[in-house]
């Protein structure tokens, strides 16, 4: 089924304005704190490539828009290139160059500039989620079952109106959209449910229906079902504090069914036919600027946590992948071998590329349909 989409113009403005942005987030991170310690920043580049604009801060560094619209990155003082590489380490510096160069600091403040860049991407959705709840209020209901539809998972495993559910799959329960959450990610499969039925706990294992969700491109997502509903919603104004608490607890939810995920993918319980690519994230961007600039912001503070979460993961050529270095140089007292870092670095790279062309494949073919 083929809607109307935002048009390629938008889709395209809104796609690069939106990455960039996220980009800038991500790499403001890694240099606000290596500033702190003192590190030279030789460029700041928004984009990849030639540079199409610059210009050099009193402090020395480049700040360049460069000709591919794609990724960024920020090269400090003694990087062989772009990527900062932990056996990069420079000879021949004079004291007061190793004292301006990343890979002579301390191995903890090599971590902190290396984690600042995705925790910022992390704190950025927190603060969207928390300005969001603090503007609009929060819609909540009890989880509480109100009703039960005929023939549902939900009836054919002995739910009840009235049980207050607990848990599912272990996860604690605090409103009826977090039911939501744990059902959708497991379609077809059975899941223990804990309710509240007249004061005793009653574990209930339910096998979950399959729905179907379709794109623009016809692609068809399995969804778990359960079949029960809530009463009615109620909005909660919220103050800044309490606004803030409920960012923490959107962004920390949002990243847990994005783990779960990307974990059920690995492991064949859901389909990597899922994963997008570039095309369909820059779609997803589009129509949601075509809606409204608030949808816009939603899915950019979306992206923004898919982008930390992501660049988290201990996979060599990402900050995850150099973290994981920093802490065996931690515990080892010194850095591992440069040969094993450069293999290293070789095979996260390849499995990179491999997976770039499996998702824009994946682009291609809900494209063709």
């Amino acid at each position: 089924m083929e809607t109307e989409g935002p048009g390629l113009f938008l889709t395209i403005i809104a796609f690069l304005g939106g990455f960039s942005v996220l980009v800038f987030i991500h790499e403001w991170g890694h240099y606000s704190v290596a500033r702190l310690f003192g590190i030279r920043v030789d460029t700041f580049s928004i984009g990849m490539g030639k540079e199409i604009w610059g210009r050099t801060a009193k402090s020395g560094t480049r700040w360049r828009i460069s000709a591919i619209p794609l990724g960024g990155y920020v090269k400090f003082f003694g990087d062989a290139s772009a990527a900062s590489n932990p056996g990069d380490i420079p000879e021949g510096l004079t004291e007061k160059e190793k004292a301006e160069c990343f890979h002579y600091k301390p191995v903890w403040q090599r971590a902190l500039v290396v984690f600042a860049g995705p925790a910022v991407n992390l704190i950025a959705a927190v603060l969207v989620y928390a300005a969001f709840s603090y503007g609009y209020g929060i819609r909540i209901a009890e989880p509480v079952i109100n009703q039960i539809q005929a023939e549902s998972a939900a009836e054919k495993a002995g739910l009840l109106p009235g049980d207050r559910i607990l848990s599912v799959n272990g996860s604690s329960i605090d409103r009826f959209s977090d039911i939501q959450g744990q059902v959708r990610l497991n379609p077809g499969r059975t899941i223990d449910v804990v309710v509240d039925r007249n004061g005793q706990q009653v574990a209930i294992p339910v096998l979950l229906d399959i729905t179907y969700m379709e794109d623009r491109f016809g692609n068809r997502y399995p969804l778990g079902r359960l079949g029960v509903s809530s009463s009615q919603l109620k909005v909660l104004n919220l103050g800044p504090l309490d606004a803030l608490g409920e960012g923490v607890r959107q962004t920390i939810s949002t990243a847990d069914i994005m783990l779960t995920s990307m974990g059920q993918m690995i492991l064949g319980i859901r389909s990597v036919k899922e994963m997008g690519g570039p095309a369909r994230i820059a779609n997803m961007v589009g129509e949601a600027a075509a809606i409204s600039f608030e949808r816009f912001i939603l899915i950019l503070a979306l992206l923004s946590l898919n982008l930390g979460v992501v660049n988290l993961l201990p996979i060599p050529v990402l900050d995850g992948g150099h973290l994981v270095f920093y802490g065996l140089e931690a515990i080892k007292g010194s850095p591992l071998s440069k040969k094993a870092q450069e293999a290293s670095f070789i095979a996260g790279m390849a499995l990179m590329l491999i997976f770039m062309v499996f998702v824009t494949l994946n682009d291609l073919q809900s494209m063709a349909l």
